[in-house]
């Protein structure tokens, strides 16, 4: 069973060294280009290439996978499966064709719900229960195929995008090796989806992560867990960013103003902020440039703080 991996994330890291642990041969992984990254500008490798060279593996890094001699490279390697965990780039139909039993994906939702995107954050942010990784068979469709398993799991109220990523990707590699063992022993009837319980979500952009006071304290928490690493859940005080990296919904306490810092007497929550409805209990924060610091220590330090009206 020859396998090619696709691959960009840190999601997609656990289900390659898994199916290397498992003994899959994987014969290629593909992923994208090195990327500039930080004060320096310089080429910073994907997390999945970085894995890949640990393991001994060939790395390639094509630019475009609809280029005809990517597509003769990727035939010449006659793989039986492709399997492709968040690569960033859409499968041309001539690549697709390619691998004897298919190509095969890993989507972190319960598909059809979330297609798209940014599923992670559209589970946090919709309050959701429960979420889960569905492995189907790829098609020409965003997320469309045919589905193989799916597993799910409980949402913890402390789950940000960050820690919910990582337990769908542990979820996955655990799921992965066996499933394409059973797909190439012809033991799995691929199901189709329902397309009428289809929901898509679409990239997060890095302005939605500006908190809006107005809006309830439930879904400000939600934003702040939905938002966490990326873009950040933010306000400004003083002119500068001030993210808000961790934070509860607590009932509405004393009269103030929307987006109106307030002291609170809970002995873990000690400060809040006034929201349309509600108070948002704020556990910790960081001020631009500098470390992320408990809520109480932050008001401790900055005398001023409490009774100010974020965004200020």
């Amino acid at each position: 069973m020859r396998v090619i991996f696709m691959g960009t994330p840190r999601f997609a890291v656990p289900p390659l060294r898994h199916l290397v642990i498992e003994g899959y041969p994987v014969v290629a992984v593909y992923t994208r280009p090195d990327r500039p990254a930080g004060r320096g500008r310089s080429p910073l490798p994907p997390p999945v290439k970085v894995a890949a060279l640990e393991g001994g593996l060939p790395v390639f890094q094509p630019t475009s996978l609809k280029e005809p001699a990517v597509v003769d490279q990727i035939a010449d390697l006659q793989p039986d499966f492709i399997v492709v965990a968040a690569y960033g780039q859409i499968l041309p139909p001539a690549v697709l064709e390619i691998p004897r039993l298919g190509g095969i994906n890993i989507h972190p939702s319960l598909l059809p719900r979330y297609r798209g995107a940014s599923p992670v954050p559209a589970a946090i942010l919709a309050g959701d229960d429960f979420t889960g990784v569905s492995i189907m068979l790829m098609d020409a469709g965003l997320d469309t195929g045919p589905l193989l398993a799916q597993a799910q799991l409980s949402l913890s109220p402390a789950d940000t995008a960050g820690s919910l990523t990582e337990k769908l990707s542990r979820l996955a590699a655990r799921l992965l090796p066996e499933i394409l063992t059973r797909r190439a022993r012809g033991e799995i009837i691929p199901r189709p989806q329902d397309e009428a319980k289809a929901t898509f979500t679409r990239p997060i952009v890095k302005e939605e992560g500006e908190l809006d006071w107005s809006r309830p304290a439930l879904d400000i928490s939600r934003r702040v867990r939905a938002f966490r690493p990326w873009p950040g859940a933010y306000t400004r005080w003083r002119g500068k960013r001030l993210e808000i990296v961790a934070a509860v919904s607590l009932p509405s306490a004393a009269p103030a103003a929307v987006g109106q810092v307030v002291a609170l007497d809970g002995d873990d929550v000690a400060v809040g902020i006034n929201t349309g409805s509600g108070v948002l209990g704020v556990l910790e924060l960081q001020l631009e440039g500098r470390r992320i610091i408990p809520a109480a220590e932050f008001a401790r330090g900055q005398r001023d703080f409490i009774g100010a009206v974020l965004p200020d």
